[in-house]
């Protein structure tokens, strides 16, 4: 797919990757393109940049999805592609809070599902759409220290790959972006040493934005921006002990053994 002359829709599109990926989009020649975001005085200076269309929206509510999704379909007739690419970070393991469980759930994996029962039926009608969902390399591996994120991210991976299966013969494609490290205020702000590992050898949101471009083009599932990405997921897959056991001694290195907080 090609994104020149296309209507394009990105949560998430104020910062980091998702800015990143709009003002890509707008170079590319795309007809429309609407960046949706929480923030959105910060959107509306995203558009207007790049001559876009800001909407407010919370994806973790369905009704502010479906509104959105209904305020540009009114405006260009459709939707083209669909980058749910909004997410949030949660630390901790279990014992993390139970509202942070939820919140993180509701953004990192329900607002693919939202978009979704947003924005198919009308790509089907269509017969034709791309739906691109940021997920992480945690989905294909996972994060130190931060299970509530690793989990959700697993969870939003395997909805896209059913979702690549499921369509794919009404004319819808899927792909999933797994990177590494970015920097962006996620990463940037996080002063654990986990955050410094993943320092090294980050990317800009604006390489992303570049494989992106490229996995939509190619029509790829896996968009892995870092290479080193794949040749982990393919070892992991090879021998899932082994996997485990490197894992733990990298965790032995990088982030503090894990107790739960005395009652």
């Amino acid at each position: 797919m090609k994104v020149a002359d296309k209507i394009v829709v990105v949560t998430g599109g104020a910062h980091g990757i998702g800015q990143a990926m709009c003002r890509r989009f707008a170079a590319e020649g795309a007809k429309g393109i609407v960046v949706a975001d929480i923030d959105e005085e910060a959107a509306g200076e995203v558009a207007h940049e790049i001559g876009g269309m800001a909407i407010r929206a919370d994806v973790s509510e369905e009704s502010a999805t479906q509104r959105l999704v209904r305020q540009v379909t009114e405006k260009y007739g459709g939707i083209d592609l669909f980058c749910s690419n909004a997410g949030i970070m949660v630390s901790g393991g279990p014992e993390a809070l139970d509202a942070d469980w939820e919140r993180i759930w509701k953004i990192n994996v329900m607002a693919h599902v939202y978009a979704a029962r947003a924005v198919i039926p009308g790509m089907i009608a269509r017969g034709s759409g791309y739906m691109l969902q940021t997920v992480s390399a945690a989905g294909l591996l996972t994060l130190l220290g931060a299970a509530p994120y690793s989990v959700t991210k697993h969870a939003g991976l395997g909805f896209a790959e059913w979702m690549a299966i499921t369509y794919a013969d009404r004319g819808i494609k899927v792909s999933a972006l797994c990177p590494l490290g970015v920097r962006t205020d996620m990463l940037l702000g996080d002063d654990s040493s986990m955050a410094s590992f993943l320092s090294n050898g980050a990317l800009e949101p604006e390489q992303i934005a570049d494989a992106v471009v490229a996995g939509l083009e190619s029509e790829r599932f896996l968009i892995l921006p870092h290479a080193e990405v794949g040749e982990f997921f393919q070892r992991k897959a090879t021998d899932y002990d082994r996997w485990i056991r490197g894992m733990q001694r990298l965790q032995a290195t990088v982030t503090p053994s894990r107790d739960f907080p005395a009652a």
